[in-house]
Formats: structure tokens, C-alpha cells, sequence
């Protein structure tokens, strides 16, 4: 055990073999295909594909052939025996030598059913989708959540049609405005409770550790914004958004957050990002 924490250890020493796991760790329990991972990490496709053998061959990532394309995931079994050859063989299980967010990452979210929970969508420009998102979390069960928004890029503005839309299914959007992630990460920023990306784009980017450890998820979805043709065919585009959040949106909020614990919680938001959404029905 000991030479097989050395060598993947030494797979992970090379800084782009570790972007690689670090980009599959962020988006767990996606499989992501490889021209995804030469995209996100601006790769070329030749040295991404030997980054990608090296981390297979170590067991910390997996790789699986979807007809003509290979798809990887992070191996967590792997990836666990890692932490635990470092903090649990080496310092022998001592609280006082391991990190101190290990121990809070075992405990449950809160036992308290009446908590009003932070919850933050972020996407790339925040001018559709996270903004879609946080509008129907607000305005549909704000009674237990506190809903935000922020886009990654540093300029954006909100899409007009996207703020059409909500204003026809009944939504006030006189508090709208983009927003981007920094303004959530400083230490007067409100601590979150749930953090979930709802593009591709921003799961797949470096941020810094967000304060407190919150449950993060991965609901990707097309960005409607860029659906083409008519005026009416974009319309269509953004109801179908609004139908698949508010769908995700209902079942996360239905969530027995009293009774479950961190890993359960966790469990429940990966199997609501999984699901295909119906486009066309909400719950």
C-alpha cells in the first residue's frame, strides 16, 4: 500500500496531471469526455491523452469507451485511499495533526428543520440560467432558502428575454442585477449552505474553496441564450430552461434536510443534477 500512495502521489506531483484530477474532482460524479477536459484545461489533445494515461494507470481516475468517445470520471475509492495514507496511516488517526475541516466534513448539515439555508447558482456571465435559477428558488420556496446568483466572468449583463420570461410566469424582477462570484467570497459575503454551478463552463473553472464547506452540485444545462432562429424559437429555448430548474429546483427543496446527513445531502443533490429533466413539465 505504502509504494501504491508513492506512486500516485508522484502522478499528482506533476502540476498539469494534477489540473486534470483537480477539473475531475470538481465535476464528480460527471463523466467527462476528453475534448471536455483539452477545452476546460486548454490542452493540446495529444497531452492531455498521455495526462490521462498516467492518472488511469495510478487508479485515480476511471475511463470508460461510450461508443466512439472515452469518458473519465475521478475514482473516489482512489482518491480516498490518498487522503488516508497521508492523515490517517501517517499521523495515526491524531485529531490534533489532521486538518480540522476533516472532522467537519463527517457532520450533518444541521438537525434543525427551520433553518433558512444560503443557496448559490453560479454560471459563466449570470445573465440567464443562474438568474432563472435563483428567481424560482426565491419566489417558490423562499420561506427555507435564501437564493443568490453570480456569474464567473467579470462583465455581463442580464439577458432581456430571460427577464421577459420571468416577468410572464409571474416573477418580480425589480431586484435582478448581474453579480459576479467575488462579491460572495469576501469575509463580510453571506455564508453558503449549497453552492450549485448550472454550466459546464463554471464547474469546470479553478475557484477558491468556498467558506464553511458547503454541499456542492452540478446541474448543467444548455445555455439558452445561445439557442438560434427565431425570436420565438429563443423564447422556447428559456422556457425550457425555466421547465428543467424548476423541476431540479422542487426536488431539491422537497428534501428532508432535518434527517439527512452530509453525505446523504450530498447523495440526493448529485442523483436531482443527474437526472434528465423534463423540458416540458414542471413538478
Amino acid at each position: 500500500m505504502e509504494s501504491l500512495l508513492i506512486d500516485r502521489l508522484a502522478t499528482l506531483s506533476h502540476p498539469q496531471r494534477m489540473a486534470v484530477f483537480r477539473l475531475l474532482m470538481r465535476r464528480c460524479p460527471d463523466q467527462l469526455p476528453a475534448g471536455e477536459i483539452v477545452e476546460a484545461l486548454q490542452l493540446k489533445a495529444s497531452t492531455a491523452s498521455v495526462y490521462l494515461s498516467a492518472l488511469t494507470q495510478a487508479g485515480l481516475i476511471s475511463q470508460r469507451r461510450d461508443g466512439t468517445r472515452l469518458l473519465y470520471a475521478i475514482n473516489l475509492d482512489a482518491a480516498r485511499e490518498v487522503v488516508a495514507g497521508l492523515f490517517v496511516d501517517c499521523c495515526r488517526g491524531r485529531a490534533d495533526l489532521c486538518p480540522p475541516q476533516f472532522s467537519d466534513l463527517l457532520r450533518s448539515i444541521s438537525p434543525i428543520t427551520d433553518k433558512t439555508f444560503n443557496v448559490l447558482f453560479v454560471c459563466t456571465r449570470n445573465s440567464a440560467r443562474s438568474v432563472i435559477a435563483e428567481t424560482i428558488l426565491r419566489d417558490r420556496v423562499g420561506d427555507k432558502f435564501t437564493a443568490y446568483s453570480a456569474g464567473t466572468a467579470h462583465r455581463s449583463e442580464l439577458n432581456p428575454l430571460a427577464v421577459e420570461m420571468l416577468k410572464s410566469e409571474g416573477h418580480d424582477v425589480s431586484l435582478l442585477r448581474p453579480k459576479n462570484i467575488e462579491e460572495f467570497q469576501g469575509v463580510d459575503a453571506p455564508r453558503m449552505d449549497f453552492v450549485f454551478t448550472v454550466c459546464d463552463r463554471a464547474a469546470n473553472e479553478e475557484c477558491p474553496a468556498w467558506p464553511g464547506q458547503p454541499v456542492s452540485g452540478h446541474w448543467g444545462m444548455p445555455d439558452p441564450v445561445k439557442a438560434e432562429g427565431t425570436d420565438a424559437e429563443k423564447r422556447l429555448a428559456l422556457q425550457q430552461t425555466y421547465g428543467a430548474l424548476h423541476n431540479r429546483i422542487m426536488a431539491f427543496s422537497a428534501l428532508s434536510f432535518g434527517n439527512l446527513d452530509r453525505g446523504s445531502l450530498q447523495k440526493h443533490v448529485d442523483e436531482i443534477g443527474k437526472k434528465l429533466p423534463n423540458r416540458n413539465n414542471r413538478i
